[in-house]
């Protein structure tokens, strides 16, 4: 069971991030957009995206949390490389629906902020997940 479990945490937590880091990426164009109904197009894919994206986020925390319980609060709490996990996932989601934050500022057409800002925030969580998978697979401590 903890091995379908780990399975499809993993899954949709990869369906989630494929999200996570293409959002950004339609806010990088879309705010080198010039043309209302380009703008338009990319206010409905980037609404979408969001919330197609958004039950993965939420199943990847339910298998999460199933993992965590199936393996105990005694492991739980001996496992310090996952405190440290779990505060990167919080910042995971912090991240998440601030780019919902920033999904309705465009739909609102109130961006204000260059491409540039765009393509930055689309590198960061890939710092962040590479520390998640560091701490998950190694368990350094």
């Amino acid at each position: 069971m903890i091995l379908w479990l780990k399975a499809l945490h993993i899954f949709f937590m990869v369906a989630w991030f494929a999200g996570i880091f293409y959002l950004p990426r339609l806010f990088v164009y879309h705010a080198e957009a010039t043309e209302q109904n380009v703008r338009d197009q990319f206010k409905i894919m980037e609404r979408r995206l969001w919330f197609f994206v958004t039950p993965f986020a939420v199943l990847t925390l339910v298998f999460g949390l199933a993992l965590i319980h199936v393996y105990g609060m005694a492991w739980f709490k001996a496992s310090g490389w996952l405190h440290l996990k779990l505060l990167l996932v919080l910042a995971i989601y912090g991240y998440h629906f601030y780019l919902y934050k920033l999904v309705k500022q465009f739909a609102r057409d109130e961006n204000t902020r260059s491409s540039k800002f765009y393509r930055f925030l689309n590198e960061a969580p890939v710092l962040v997940l590479l520390s998640i998978v560091i701490l998950a697979v190694v368990k350094p401590f």
